[in-house]
């Protein structure tokens, strides 16, 4: 991915050289620590209580943390993305909506924070709180994203950051606050379906940013496309509940199958049109 050079975004807020709390308790290893982060990360469950002790996050509340040499360089690699996607999305809404893009605020932490949302942490991974308008991301998770989940490359962090920012997008399109109002008031089986689809549509809303990024920044290198499907092949519901070795289960399912994540990932890139992403009133996921 071509970034460097470009401009950084003024809607981050970097919190990593405090430390907000610790953790203590149970040792997990290897495939243990694997599993239990992967269903954090992407089924949406505060894993914290389980990572207390020799997984979780040591420190003292307060305590000053000094950013690495790969800290900076990924804060900064996160600040042009940000800045694409605003870029992106105010052109995208002048012209698909008539009307002007609201940017969210990218939160980085390293190990713990607070949101309106909860508690963030590396156990819960990135995510978009419409509480402040703003999204959480820990930058450690794109050494996570890669070395255990097994999605490489700098785009593969890209569309981390442009899935996230396309929870604000269906925010102030107002799509956010009325699915998790009906979430609110089924089973939660429903609920769960109700969630793929707005998942799902993040994932093609993304699509249509990395479409657009290519062709207003020449982003896109060869191979990237691949890091982006293949970094949403390995997050799928399915996947990472068997690699935690669970046999899955689609009613559990809260972000969709990895067959899934691609194919809207591919859709809004190979239209370039958010109007592509209504997957609320597709007959198909």
């Amino acid at each position: 991915m071509r970034w460097k050079g470009r401009r950084g975004s003024a809607n981050i807020e970097d919190r990593r050289t405090r430390r907000g709390a610790a953790g203590a308790g149970v040792q997990l290893g290897g495939v243990g620590l694997l599993a239990v982060l992967a269903i954090g990360y992407f089924l949406g469950v505060d894993v914290t209580p389980l990572l207390e002790g020799g997984a979780g996050v040591s420190g003292t509340p307060g305590e000053s943390v000094e950013l690495t040499e790969a800290d900076r360089q990924a804060g900064e690699f996160v600040s042009v993305t940000l800045a694409d996607t605003e870029e992106v999305w105010t052109q995208i809404f002048r012209e698909e909506y008539g009307r002007n893009y609201q940017p969210a605020t990218l939160v980085l932490f390293k190990g713990v924070t607070q949101s309106p949302c909860g508690g963030a942490s590396g156990a819960t991974g990135p995510f978009y709180c419409p509480g402040d308008k703003k999204a959480y991301l820990d930058t450690a998770f794109f050494t996570t994203l890669s070395q255990k989940l097994g999605a490489n490359g700098d785009f593969a962090a890209a569309y981390v950051v442009a899935h996230e920012i396309a929870h604000h997008v269906q925010d102030e399109l107002g799509i956010l606050g009325q699915a998790n109002k009906a979430r609110a008031q089924v089973s939660q089986a429903e609920s769960n379906a109700i969630s793929v689809r707005i998942e799902l549509q993040a994932d093609c809303l993304s699509g249509v940013w990395a479409r657009h990024a290519d062709a207003r920044f020449g982003s896109l290198e060869r191979g990237d496309l691949n890091e982006a499907l293949n970094a949403a092949r390995q997050i799928g519901d399915d996947t990472l509940q068997r690699n935690a070795g669970r046999v899955p289960q689609p009613h559990t399912f809260s972000h969709g199958t990895s067959e899934q994540r691609k194919r809207w990932f591919q859709t809004g890139f190979d239209s370039g049109k958010a109007g592509s992403c209504d997957t609320f009133n597709a007959p198909r996921l």
